[in-house]
């Protein structure tokens, strides 16, 4: 019943619309607790806020949102469980593009988009059984199981971790392709040990020490892309 409702609500390009909105609801709060309002959703879509209005409407009106007028909109169980399924769909993607094809994690998200879309149900278990079914992608977000499953990371955000944190890469926002670029030339990707050395100077940047390489500065804005996970000290 719930997907007849869906389906009248929302066909074709509307439809393909909506799995991009719900991607985004759910990414917003994947990580920190905070529900997205409707001028980041379109500041996050780059649209103009009247159209991602009328699209909450649309998406309401199907049943995968919650939103009230000036409120921040949440997602339905089912607006959650259709955002998992294209989640999956993005993220094995931009795996198999960093691993069989020679992508640049920071050039797969627009591949991804596209190709999102395109393939079937078939292709992606393929290409997950290829992989070996990760569960992870090139930047750490989590890759859910075909019944939407996923186990989270206990976490900190590299500009909130404190003075003397010990702990590994486990995910970094692809958010800004600089910024990942930025990482690259440092050598921190996942996985990678990290010790807080200093505090941070406010607009100083925060110092870290790295497994190799010794110390180095990142920006406010290179330290809000990194999540950590407490580890021992290398």
């Amino acid at each position: 019943m719930v997907e007849s409702g869906v389906r009248a609500a929302l066909s074709g390009a509307a439809s393909t619309a909506a799995d991009d909105y719900l991607k985004v609801i759910y990414s917003h709060t994947e990580w920190q607790p905070e529900p997205i309002t409707p001028s980041q959703l379109a500041t996050r879509l780059g649209l103009a806020p009247s159209s991602v209005t009328e699209m909450v409407k649309k998406l309401a009106t199907a049943g995968l949102v919650d939103h009230r007028p000036y409120s921040a909109i949440t997602l339905t169980a089912e607006g959650e469980r259709r955002a998992l399924r294209m989640l999956r769909r993005h993220r094995l993607i931009e795996t198999w593009l960093v691993r069989v094809h020679g992508y640049g994690w920071d050039e797969v998200d627009d591949e991804a988009e596209v190709l999102e879309h395109a393939i079937s149900d078939r292709l992606l278990d393929a290409i997950d059984a290829q992989l070996g079914r990760p569960t992870r992608d090139p930047h750490g977000d989590l890759i859910p199981t075909a019944s939407g499953e996923l186990v989270r990371p206990d976490a900190v955000r590299l500009d909130a971790a404190p003075f003397g944190f010990t702990g590994h890469v486990v995910r970094i926002s692809d958010r800004d392709p600089d910024v990942l670029r930025v990482l690259d030339r440092l050598g921190i990707a996942l996985d990678a040990p990290l010790w807080v050395a200093h505090e941070p100077t406010e607009g100083a940047g925060i110092a870290i020490v790295r497994a190799e390489g010794g110390e180095v500065v990142v920006s406010p804005s290179v330290a809000a892309a990194v999540w950590l996970e407490r580890s021992i000290r290398p």
